[in-house]
């Protein structure tokens, strides 16, 4: 049987292939294309456990799409709900989630999308040659990914893995606002285009990340300064299901001059359960 690393090269090579035989880089479409998922890398955490990173390229550069979770997104092995996306922003997107593993693991994580006929199954492995720097500093810099937390006094997250709140209750049409607080060490990005650039505020930006509708954020971003402050916004629910917003905080690095190392971004998870 052909595994999904198969389906992967053979995805890869027939792309190849269509771009020698037009002889160009074809542009992207503005709606209509497919959703490819990405394996990012894995990193170590401090309890030992490891963390496999997945992003993903909406080839559309403008349209959303939406893959419920079940035969057409799903997570192998163990359930089909890893944490995994299933509204897909336009263009490409680096590290939405991550899946942790025990130590010892030897197996894959398979994230497989079928879209508009198409489908594609990315492995993610503990390969050496795929370690990132999401904990421990974009190339050997130190300039660690911000800290996040929804109550003063809650757990702390950083890094794709993040940290998760919830259930909270909402209802439709009724904004739920929520607080985040965030922080970062402060220290400039390693790269060239933002070198130099210290105490850069942390961006804080809300998106969908799981739900059967969409979802209204009276503020989509914000900055709190890099020593530590807090951001509210509202989110406003248009049907009843249940969901899971994301926040992105990320520093000076931005995120696709550091999407390589995943080192500079935190993702914060709220689940909401809407009536």
């Amino acid at each position: 049987m052909r595994g999904p690393r198969f389906v992967a090269i053979v995805f890869v090579l027939s792309i190849v292939g269509v771009r020698a035989q037009q002889g160009q880089m074809a542009p992207a479409p503005r709606s209509g294309g497919a959703v490819t998922p990405v394996f990012e890398g894995w990193y170590p955490n401090p309890d030992g456990t490891k963390s496999i990173s997945f992003g993903y390229f909406n080839r559309n550069t403008e349209e959303s799409l939406d893959v419920p979770i079940g035969a057409n997104n799903l997570i192998e092995p163990g359930i089909a709900n890893q944490g995994q996306p299933t509204h897909f922003e336009a263009k490409r997107h680096w590290g939405v989630f991550a899946v942790k593993v025990p130590a010892d693991f030897s197996k894959e994580v398979v994230w497989t999308l079928k879209v508009r006929g198409q489908t594609f199954a990315i492995p993610g492995y503990l390969h050496p040659n795929w370690q990132i720097d999401a904990l421990e500093g974009e190339a050997g810099s130190g300039n660690t990914p911000p800290i996040l937390k929804f109550s003063a006094s809650g757990p702390e997250g950083n890094g794709p893995f993040g940290v998760t709140a919830g259930p909270l209750t909402a209802t439709v049409g009724a904004p739920l606002s929520v607080t985040v607080w965030a922080k970062d060490d402060g220290k400039a990005a390693g790269s060239v285009s933002s070198a130099g650039r210290e105490s850069v505020p942390v961006t804080l930006t809300w998106f969908l990340h799981q739900g059967p509708a969409a979802v209204t954020f009276g503020t989509p971003t914000a900055r709190v300064p890099s020593a530590g402050g807090t951001a509210s916004t509202t989110m406003t629910f248009s049907e009843a299901g249940s969901y899971v917003v994301r926040v992105r905080a990320n520093d000076a690095s931005g995120v696709a001059g550091a999407g390589h190392a995943q080192c500079c971004w935190t993702n914060g998870f709220v689940k909401v359960t809407v009536k």
